[in-house]
């Protein structure tokens, strides 16, 4: 008689990198609880669980395997007033957590307070349980559509024929692609650790962000234009399209343009062999999940 498969509890399964984890786990033979707030089409290995993070989420207990790739904060306070005993737990949390604090933003601190809480959190319930627990901290994500960085410079370029940023805008980026996030999340499970790790996943390439960008436009059909604007004329086109509603983007995301957001790799690729891939953007990485 053959053994029961193993059985993952899946949180974000709908979201750009939890539909990659879900897609790796159904290829590797688990069976699969996947919590949704909706309800989406059946699916042969996955057993849909209506409910929303942290209150009404369910159950926590007959997992070997428990995945977190939505927000960490609903995560963090659904885990800690769950039993789930000493299941292994790989979290998706964000390199944020290392920048933000510092951002002359607080809606920006306050994220990044709310992602070390959750971290601490995580931390000290998985202790409490004997668990072993993963936090991966992605920088720059794309590849599933719908991100709130390249895929909206995407679509605001297709919109209006062209990109505006800055001339300095040399910051250093890692963008990191969503399969690799997920390929990093099962080698999580592989080699589960004891006790909590926790790591930073940048893309493996690091570029300015004007080459970044550049490399989205190029990648769009028609290739959109970059404008590179002398930075007083850039602050007055930024204010104006902020007022026009063009875009959201506040003082504190248009200074971070010009500063590096470099991560180490290397912990991971010891303990995950973690390898990403460069930046090689094509347009159908930053169309919307599902459209035509």
């Amino acid at each position: 008689m053959s053994a029961s498969p193993p059985h993952a509890l899946l949180f974000g399964a709908t979201g750009p990198i939890g539909r990659r984890v879900l897609d790796r786990l159904l290829a590797r033979g688990w069976q699969v609880t996947a919590s949704s707030r909706g309800a989406p089409p059946p699916l042969p290995g996955v057993e849909w669980r209506q409910g929303a993070l942290p209150d009404t989420a369910g159950a926590g207990t007959g997992f070997d395997a428990i995945l977190s790739c939505g927000p960490l904060d609903l995560f963090s306070q659904w885990y800690a007033a769950t039993p789930t005993g000493a299941t292994p737990v790989v979290a998706f949390g964000s390199t944020s957590v290392h920048v933000k604090d510092r951002s002359p933003d607080p809606a920006e601190r306050a994220l990044a307070a709310r992602l070390r809480e959750a971290e601490e959190r995580v931390a000290a319930t998985a202790a409490g349980r004997d668990a072993p627990a993963t936090l991966l901290r992605p920088t720059l994500v794309y590849g599933g559509g719908g991100d709130r960085n390249l895929s909206r410079v995407a679509a605001l370029a297709r919109r209006h024929g062209l990109f505006v940023l800055p001339h300095d805008a040399r910051g250093r980026r890692q963008p990191v692609h969503v399969d690799d996030l997920a390929d990093a999340a099962l080698a999580a499970l592989d080699r589960p650790g004891h006790g909590l790790r926790a790591f930073d996943l940048p893309g493996g390439e690091t570029l300015a962000y004007r080459d970044m960008v550049a490399r989205v436009l190029d990648s769009l059909q028609p290739p959109g234009r970059l404008w590179l604007l002398p930075g007083p004329l850039f602050s007055l086109a930024a204010r104006t399209a902020r007022t026009l509603g063009v875009h959201d983007a506040g003082p504190a995301v248009l200074q971070r343009m010009r500063e590096d957001l470099v991560f180490d790799a290397e912990p991971a690729r010891r303990a995950l062999a973690y390898a990403p891939r460069g930046f090689v953007p094509e347009a159908w990485m930053f169309e919307q999940a599902g459209a035509a």
